[in-house]
């Protein structure tokens, strides 16, 4: 591919950074809090939600490096066991499983910007919408661009408020003692189920994987890129959650979903209901961009697959798939304009959880089918213990989210078995095509 296709791995690590960071990082502290009364205990649940992500970023490096091609699950289940369930994962992400976080995004970018701006968010979010996929289907490195610098102020923005607390100083009752009573809110399930908010947070970590082909020498950036991009929200996560704590008693902040405006009414005054605005309104914005950047790519590679679909993987000349990134940003505003993505997003979280941990556990089947013969390649740190504590803890939220939501879960399997009709017709499509090709010559 020509240089001016692909991206640094800098742009690469943007990207993922982007895509991590949500709102759920300035909202969820508050839902923790009400079981988790523990400062301490409550840091405790992001350092090792951002360690478990770690774990499957440093897995995910090696499922790239032995299979580096974009496409993410989808690539990496079609090969490692079957096309048809790797087809599942890319006929979630393809449809629904991108479209419906873009939408939410978006509204929650129209919300936000209203605090700063007097217009709509029905406005804000759909011109959000279509201007960045102007920007993303006209060249692919523009989108990156853009991404790398909407990024960077958003980092520089956290970093602030994180510099800012620090200097105000802490609340009278703020201490990280550890006691006896520190321990008991550890191993209380509250802990566990506030594990559960922190993982969706940290949601995006594998993104990488959806633009192999369209990175810098793959096979040695891309573990780079993966791990990087965690550490660095690992980093954020922890010392956001760490200001909100030190300015605002954990008392206050029980229950509440502002706490990220509470923590900057403290520190800046009336301002800091202003300054919370911009920083989310600017992590939305490189959020919804990233998201139009890997979409289109799942919808690439399935298209270079099955030629019923091979519209679909067209690139323009500037290495971006205009059609696939047509069809993402049609399929988000209808969500937004029928209000269906939060249904969406209950039904195919939990089904997305189980293409993730088949993908970290697929390592071990690719490790026995090709034995190390001086593979110049990274492989995963601490194998096999950090891919096992991987499936573990995600295998436990799972089936915490089964027995709490077990009409959504069982509803988002079907909608993604649904898929497999999509496959067969697909197959069958395919081979006709074969026959009428063999025919002709």
């Amino acid at each position: 591919m020509e240089q001016q296709k692909q991206i640094n791995p800098s742009r690469a690590i943007a990207i993922v950074v982007s895509n991590m960071i949500g709102t759920g990082v300035y909202t969820s502290l508050g839902l923790q809090a009400a079981g988790v009364h523990s400062a301490l205990a409550l840091i405790l649940i992001w350092i090792t939600g951002g360690l478990v992500a770690l774990c499957g970023a440093l897995t995910y490096g090696e499922l790239a490096a032995r299979i580096p091609r974009s496409g993410g699950e989808y690539i990496f289940l079609s090969k490692i066991y079957h096309p048809a369930f790797g087809f599942l994962s890319g006929f979630i992400s393809m449809t629904i499983g991108f479209a419906a976080p873009l939408a939410i995004a978006a509204i929650a970018l129209g919300s936000y910007m209203n605090n700063i701006i007097p217009v709509p968010p029905m406005l804000t979010a759909i011109s959000a919408i279509l201007i960045l996929t102007v920007l993303n289907s006209s060249s692919f490195r523009t989108g990156a661009n853009f991404n790398f610098i909407t990024t960077l102020l958003n980092i520089t923005l956290i970093l602030t408020l994180c510099i800012s607390g620090f200097i105000k100083g802490h609340h009278d009752d703020f201490e990280l003692t550890f006691t006896r009573y520190d321990l008991k809110q550890v191993i209380n399930p509250a802990f566990a189920v506030s594990l559960v908010y922190v993982s969706f947070a940290y949601s995006g970590w594998n993104s990488a994987a959806y633009i192999t082909h369209q990175v810098r020498n793959p096979v040695k950036n891309l573990p780079v890129i993966f791990i990087t991009g965690t550490l660095i929200v690992m980093t954020l996560y922890t010392l956001l959650n760490f200001i909100f704590l030190y300015t605002v008693p954990v008392e206050q902040l029980s229950g509440k979903v502002d706490v990220a405006f509470l923590a900057a009414r403290n520190i800046f005054g009336e301002f800091g209901g202003k300054f919370i605005a911009v920083l989310i309104s600017i992590g939305l914005i490189a959020s919804i961009n990233s998201l139009l950047i890997l979409g289109p790519r799942v919808t690439q590679a399935i298209a270079e697959d099955y030629s019923a679909l091979k519209f679909f993987g067209k690139e323009n000349r500037n290495g971006s798939p205009f059609y696939a990134t047509i069809l993402l940003t049609v399929i988000s505003l209808t969500l937004i304009w029928t209000s269906t993505f939060e249904q969406i997003m209950t039904l195919i979280g939990f089904t997305l959880s189980i293409f993730t941990i088949t993908s970290v556990g697929g390592l071990f089947v690719l490790r026995h089918r090709m034995k190390k013969n001086n593979e110049n390649f990274y492989h995963t740190f601490g194998y096999p213990f950090i891919p096992l504590f991987f499936i573990l803890v995600e295998g436990c939220m799972m089936v915490y989210v089964f027995a709490n939501r077990p009409v959504q879960s069982l509803s988002g399997i079907g909608i993604t078995l649904s898929g497999l009709l999509v496959w067969w017709l697909l197959i069958k499509r395919n081979r006709k095509a074969e026959i009428l090709y063999k025919s002709t010559e």
